[in-house]
């Protein structure tokens, strides 16, 4: 079943919303009780994440594609599966969603509304973590775009980013607009605002290299699905 634009629009603002509140929710969550273990809290964070992403994809996937990331949706456009206006509307909704996402965190934690972060993420180390999580992110999407399984695509992006939380030194967050959301949370799970967009553009990067990668070794088809055909259900993260 093909959904209009709205209620597209609507699944990926609530889908991105809950992402990101799992993510900084999870990430004030354990550095509350991780009593100053950063691998425990590191952990726990990641356990949350990785699993409100299965449970997002399998939930949202169905009516908007649970893309829930600015890259994803830009991936999608350049292989033709969606128009460009829409993929335009999915990124305005996606960082929308996102901004409220790490409000509702706060206000569940009784935080201050937004706190700008000070924890710092900078260097090439970090960028090219990132083009390397976005790139795997972007891989596993367009391989698993090939089953006919509706549980792969959920399980599979759940379990790398899962994964990426620790073989990556930025944590994996792979995703702009959950990067621009975390920004305004001073906690476990926040990144610098100065250093939000170097890692806009090494995800980016790495979504286009692995986007056109997979172009190329798939060729015909992504999933059985033609372009210009239904948006199919994929996602991305943290």
């Amino acid at each position: 079943m093909r959904f209009s634009l709205r209620p597209r629009l609507v699944s990926e603002f609530i889908g991105t919303a809950f992402l990101v509140a799992a993510v900084v929710g999870s990430g004030i969550m354990a550095e509350w009780l991780a009593g100053g273990n950063i691998a425990l809290a590191l952990l726990a964070n990641t356990i949350a994440t990785g699993a409100a992403l299965v449970a997002l994809i399998l939930a949202f996937g169905p009516i908007s594609g649970a893309h829930l990331n600015p890259a994803v949706s830009l991936a999608m456009g350049m292989r033709g599966l969606m128009p460009w206006p829409e993929v335009v509307a999915y990124i305005a909704t996606q960082f929308s969603g996102g901004i409220v996402g790490t409000v509702l965190a706060h206000l569940m934690f009784a935080q201050p509304i937004i706190s700008l972060s000070r924890h710092q993420r900078a260097g090439w180390p970090q960028l090219l973590s990132e083009f390397v999580a976005t790139f795997g992110l972007l891989s596993v999407i367009w391989g698993c775009s090939r089953t006919k399984s509706a549980m792969a695509t959920p399980i599979a992006v759940g379990a790398y980013i899962t994964a990426a939380y620790w073989f990556t030194a930025s944590t994996s967050f792979a995703n702009p607009a959950v990067t621009l959301a975390r920004s305004i949370t001073d906690s476990f799970a926040g990144i610098r605002p100065m250093d939000v967009l170097p890692f806009m553009v090494a995800q980016i990067v790495g979504a286009i290299v692995a986007t056109k990668l997979l172009e190329w070794l798939l060729p015909s088809e992504v999933g059985g699905v033609q372009s210009g055909a239904s948006v199919p259900p994929v996602e991305a993260r943290s």
